[in-house]
């Protein structure tokens, strides 16, 4: 039976890391975890100390300390070389898995032609704002994508990969992913496999954020002509209509969060037509790193 290997890249996440590896402990899997491991890089307030009482609690889990903060692909690669797992899972820092997420996850590797699953990201902001809205409509656009046509992101499994990440680039899932295809495995959604997330509560951190998201993904089609499902028109405009349908007595909230996105995506592809850079450390935004879920 396949093992597995969890790994959470981690810089300054002393607000987030203790629900999110409590989320972890809560999962259970068919595929034995035999290792959770936090890769810290360079974090300078109470992450590893948190990870450290983590450690004393269950066996599994293991702090690996990066000196300084080199950018998510650089964190990733020490996972790679450090995990034994013959599966391999990744979870955001500043996420946490819903209950039985764990399992939902890697249920399809039961077929050994599928190389990746994707999670089913679910933002916690408040629909109300403008801001929460064009959060929430971008998650739902990304579900009904992915129902299509998977799209990875926020939460994954993969098998074994034979070469390291780039680190002079972003898009960590979809690289990962590039590489498997590549092997003629398959990408799959496991639409059960929901993880809660927290996206940007103010205008100019959503702002932030898109951009740099887009760009990654651009950067992704330049460099290794590879295109995320999240470009293509056709899939796009189907998971719009749906939403809108969905969303029809918010009309003004939704033309916002459209004009948003498409201004961010076509600031996004200039920069990358003037070939600006992909920077691998971007800094973090800070209205996304206080994940509370409301219980019911």
């Amino acid at each position: 039976m396949p093992t597995v290997s969890i790994g959470v890249c981690a810089y300054n996440e002393e607000r987030n890391i203790s629900a999110c590896l409590d989320s972890i402990m809560r999962q259970s899997a068919e595929f034995p975890v035999e290792e959770i491991l936090i890769i810290s890089s360079g974090s300078i307030d109470g992450t590893d100390d948190i990870v450290r009482q983590f450690e004393k609690r269950d066996r599994r889990f293991r702090l690996v300390q990066q000196g300084r903060r080199e950018g998510k692909n650089s964190a990733i690669n020490e996972f790679l070389k450090q995990a034994k797992g013959d599966i391999l899972v990744l979870v955001n820092a500043d996420n946490q898995l819903d209950e039985g997420s764990l399992q939902n996850l890697l249920k399809p590797f039961e077929d050994e032609t599928v190389g990746v699953s994707g999670g089913h990201p679910v933002p916690v902001n408040d629909k109300g704002s403008v801001t929460g809205f064009a959060v929430h409509m971008l998650w739902d656009m990304h579900h009904r994508i992915s129902l299509i046509y998977p799209k990875i992101g926020e939460l994954m499994a993969f098998r074994r990969l034979d070469k390291a990440l780039p680190t002079t680039s972003q898009s960590d899932e979809d690289l990962i992913r590039r590489e498997l295809e590549k092997k003629g495995l398959r990408s799959v959604y496991a639409a059960e496999a929901i993880v809660f997330n927290k996206g940007p509560t103010t205008l100019a951190d959503f702002w932030i954020q898109r951009t740099r998201v887009n760009i990654g993904e651009k950067y992704l089609k330049r460099w290794f002509n590879y295109q995320v499902p999240t470009w293509n028109r056709r899939l796009l405009f189907a998971a719009l209509l749906g939403f809108l349908g969905a969303n029809a007595r918010h009309p003004l909230k939704f033309t916002i969060a459209m004009t948003l996105e498409a201004l961010a995506r076509a600031y996004s592809s200039l920069y990358v037509f003037l070939d600006k850079g992909d920077p691998a450390v971007w800094a973090q935004v800070p209205s996304t790193k206080d994940l509370v879920i409301e219980k019911h």
